[in-house]
């Protein structure tokens, strides 16, 4: 993989790297996957390229593939060019899931800008989305069989989470095993291959690579956890919507699930509440005010809290240093914004 003027161009980092050398070398690896990303989502035909560069130019955070970088450092070559083929693999990935989320969730803005189905329709918003998944599968083939196989079963799960979102919990399952289940799909699976492809073409110890799969797959369905607390404790739009988004859609989360499953006849105004339409400004602020006040919120953020310490703990198998730090620091990190 060339680098290009991008390469030399500061990168703010979505992770907190505690060690500044550290974070020189990741700053500028983002910035040559961030040239290699414009390149790699360019098509023959304009439209299709303008369509395509429309999420990636409008922002995000990069967690996932800053994750690739970092996890390559717990091993002997972190400089590989397949693991910044992996990491521009699982940006497009994510970028393309969003894509067909915004079909899915009738959303009108992604990132402060209008989602590809408000700007054009859904047929082309579904279309680009394959399209970038297609150049993720394209990159993933220059990986190598194995490579192509993990996607396919990260492919998967990322479907099998968005269907299950759509769709109630079967007769008779536990709605919160339901919830947890498509987070894990939705979120989880596609942070632990980010860290899985980081620590295997990084040259990694299988042992390494397999903690650093299973703390992705945590940290990230507890970070989406967390963003799920935002949503109900900010009143400010800090978690990158405005407060109460998820209440006035509908949309399960957490604390809602645990407040559904209460027996306490204190509960039934606000189970009351979350069972009717929040479209209303008053009946939100009412909804918002209670759930704020309960002890779900208390229990999902405990939750939050508890998951990350279990992915903490799996940075055993690292030696001490900066990578094992900054991993530290980022589930820190995801404990203590839902807190």
């Amino acid at each position: 993989m060339t680098t290009s003027n991008a390469a030399e161009t500061p990168t703010a980092l979505a992770l907190p790297i505690l060690d500044e050398d550290l974070a020189n070398r990741l700053r500028r690896r983002m910035a040559v996957v961030e040239d290699a990303l414009a390149g790699h989502v360019r098509s023959e035909a304009e439209f299709v390229t303008t369509a395509a560069r429309h999420l990636m130019e409008a922002g995000g955070k990069r967690f996932r593939p800053l994750l690739v970088l970092l996890a390559a450092e717990a091993g002997t070559t972190p400089e590989s060019d397949d693991v910044l083929t992996a990491a521009c693999v699982v940006e497009l990935t994510h970028l393309a899931s969003l894509y067909h989320d915004d079909v899915m969730d009738e959303a009108a803005l992604r990132r402060g800008a209008d989602s590809a189905n408000a700007r054009w329709d859904n047929h082309i918003a579904i279309l680009t989305g394959d399209f970038l998944f297609s150049k993720s599968s394209e990159l993933t083939a220059e990986l190598g069989a194995d490579a192509v196989r993990i996607q396919a079963q990260t492919f998967t799960r990322l479907v099998e989470g968005q269907i299950l979102e759509t769709v109630a919990p079967a007769e008779g399952a536990d709605p919160l095993e339901h919830h947890l289940r498509v987070i894990a799909g939705k979120t989880g699976a596609l942070l632990a291959t980010s860290a899985r492809y980081g620590a295997r073409f990084g040259g990694a110890s299988r042992e390494i690579e397999e903690a650093l799969s299973a703390y992705g797959e945590i940290v990230g369905a507890a970070f989406q956890i967390s963003d799920d607390i935002l949503d109900i404790a900010s009143e400010t739009d800090e978690s990158g919507k405005t407060p109460g988004t998820d209440l006035r859609e509908g949309v399960p989360t957490l604390p809602v699930l645990l407040v559904q499953r209460s027996t306490d006849p204190a509960d039934d105004r606000l189970k009351e509440l979350l069972a009717a339409d929040l479209s209303d400004d008053d009946a939100l602020a009412e909804a918002l005010g209670l759930l704020r006040k309960h002890p779900a919120m208390d229990e999902a953020k405990a939750y939050v809290v508890g998951r990350a310490a279990e992915a903490k703990a799996l940075l055993a198998a690292l030696p001490l240093g900066p990578v094992r730090e900054a991993l530290e620091a980022f589930a820190d990190a995801v404990a203590i914004r839902s807190a």
